[in-house]
Parts: C-alpha cells; sequence; structure tokens
C-alpha cells in the first residue's frame, strides 16, 4: 500500500518511526547540488542523460532493508518519481510505502519557479547540500 504525505507529515513520521528510511529517488546532480534531507539515502531512480529507469533499484533498495514491512518514505522532485519507484517497491512485496507527495522542491508556480509553492525546503525542514 502506498500512502501520499505531504513533507511535514512525512517529517513527523520518521521523528515517531525511527525505524523508517527516507530514499532520496533524484539523480546525482539534484541530490548533492539542488541538497537532500539529513540521512536520506540516494539510490537514483532515473539518471541523466538517458531517463531510463535505474536497473538496480530494487536490488539497492534491498541493500538497505531486509524486512519488507520497514517503513520506507520515497522522495523526488515533486512526486512523481518517487510514485512511480514506490509502485515498482510495491510490486516486489514492500508494504509499508509513503510518498512525499511535494517532493524536495515541489510544483511549478505561475513564473515557472520551485520552492515557492511546496516541498521540503519549502517547509525549512532539515537538510544539506554535499
Amino acid at each position: 500500500m502506498i500512502i501520499n504525505k505531504n513533507p511535514l507529515e512525512a517529517w513527523d513520521f520518521i521523528q515517531s518511526n525511527p525505524e523508517a528510511i527516507l530514499i532520496d529517488v533524484r539523480t546525482k546532480v539534484e541530490f548533492s547540488f539542488i541538497g537532500h534531507p539529513i540521512n536520506a539515502i540516494h539510490i537514483p531512480w532515473k539518471e541523466a542523460p538517458d531517463w531510463q529507469i535505474n536497473p538496480h533499484f530494487i536490488s539497492t533498495v534491498q541493500q538497505y532493508l531486509d524486512n519488507t514491512n520497514t517503513p520506507v518514505l520515497l522522495l523526488c522532485r515533486s512526486g512523481a518519481r518517487s510514485l512511480a519507484a514506490a509502485n515498482a517497491l510495491a510490486e516486489k512485496g514492500y508494504q509499508n510505502l509513503i510518498n512525499i507527495n511535494e517532493g524536495f522542491e515541489g510544483d511549478l508556480d505561475a513564473q515557472k519557479h520551485r520552492g515557492t509553492l511546496g516541498g521540503w525546503r519549502y517547509h525549512n525542514l532539515p537538510w544539506e547540500q554535499t
């Protein structure tokens, strides 16, 4: 089952469920240069320049989880890639999946800018750049 939560709800969930893991499915460039939640595990769902689905996504997730009931939160830029990744995990039997529906940067505003309408950073949740 996949549940959608906004970043504030996701943060609250992480705080009350220390066994939960947060997977950032964005590209290496997004993760490093735009920033990412502190303690997020980086496992790209797709990577530039070809934007093909990472064939090692599931096996890499399995390296971090030995229990398909462990809560897994997934985050991308705005919530679309993370939902696709959550669906792939659900097909493999993962049962406690949370898609962070605003992502790290949120949706585009009227000026086509991200970060002004929602997202992890917009809500001032802990993040860093590497």
